[in-house]
């Protein structure tokens, strides 16, 4: 019998909502409407970054450039706010997409030509994408009073009640949602993830598509570096420092597999949920930020022993039902 809804979902959502209950008894004001928003609002940068690592893990490759491909982009759109402050914000957002989509072809090219492993790429695209914000920058910060008004404003406008940031992230959601259930892209991404040899000989090519995924990390990437950006007011260097290693723990919380083929894009959206509202819980409950990286940690760990044990249950599964009758 299938499940209306995965297992791994209903676990974390439960999870998710326990913690909730726990925080309101002591402060219920935690789970008042517009504080919920606000938390929400705080994730939404994780959120779409999730989406875009979640389709590159489940091709069986990794992306760590992506704090960094938002760092660099998020200064290159700050310093053209700085030169024309009166370009619109429709052609900024092209930019970072753009710019941050061929950030990601880079990585693609490199792991589909040259069959680099993708965590060696991505580290080595992360520093020289580190490097050159430095360049271009010469280490300084463009701070909120260079920005414009208007460059500024747009993620925080508010739309029934959300900013767009907010929007960006629900939009990302079903625009991903429907891509994985609905498109042979989605379909492609779940072949060559679960088997790239048999996918090969069904006419997928394992190598475009790694590389399609790379594009749309990157460009996911990139407009979250504007949000960013523009959100805080304020670039630098080491903008988003440390923040692909929340990316991917989202991700492996959410229950997507690091062998591929097997995930869910409520499974991201529940893995990233679950961390932003520990990293909103904490400092209401008096207890140290720090302790946020061992929670993480524990999820991780939890989840992967749980895709780990489903694992081999299937495969046992699988043994048991092949087996004849001597």
């Amino acid at each position: 019998m299938t499940r209306l809804i995965p297992l791994r979902e209903t676990i974390l959502a439960g999870a998710i909502l326990g913690l909730l209950l726990v925080i309101a008894s002591r402060f219920s004001g935690f789970v008042a409407p517009a504080n919920l928003a606000n938390v929400f609002n705080d994730t939404a940068p994780l959120i779409i970054l999730a989406l875009g690592q979640m389709v590159v893990i489940l091709t069986r490759c990794i992306d760590l450039s992506v704090a960094a491909n938002l760092a660099l982009t998020g200064m290159v759109c700050a310093m053209i706010n700085v030169a024309l402050p009166e370009l619109p914000i429709p052609v900024i957002l092209l930019i970072a997409v753009l710019l941050g989509a061929a950030m990601g072809a880079i990585n693609g090219l490199l792991v589909w030509k040259l069959a680099i492993p993708p965590i060696v790429v991505t580290l080595g695209t992360m520093t020289i994408f580190r490097g050159v914000i430095f360049l271009i920058s010469n280490g300084k910060w463009v701070n909120s009073h260079e920005m414009s008004a208007s460059f500024t404003g747009f993620p925080r406008a508010e739309i029934f009640g959300l900013p767009v940031l907010s929007w960006t992230a629900v939009l990302a959601v079903v625009t991903f949602g429907v891509m994985m259930a609905r498109t042979g892209l989605g379909r492609s991404i779940f072949a060559v993830g679960g088997n790239p040899h048999a996918a090969v000989y069904t006419g997928i090519n394992v190598g475009r598509t790694q590389f399609l995924v790379f594009v749309l990390s990157g460009a996911l990437a990139g407009l979250t570096g504007y949000l960013w950006v523009a959100r805080y007011a304020v670039a630098y260097v080491d903008i988003a420092g440390g923040f692909e290693l929340e990316v991917v723990a989202a991700c492996v919380i959410g229950g997507i597999s690091i062998a591929g083929g097997v995930g869910s894009v409520g499974g991201a959206v529940l893995g990233a949920l679950f961390l932003g509202v520990v990293k909103n819980a904490l400092p209401v409950v008096n207890i140290s930020p720090f302790w946020q990286l061992a929670i993480s940690g524990s999820a991780i760990l939890i989840a992967v022993a749980f895709n780990a044990r489903a694992g081999r249950t299937k495969g046992r599964i699988i043994l048991k039902s092949a087996e004849t009758p001597s």
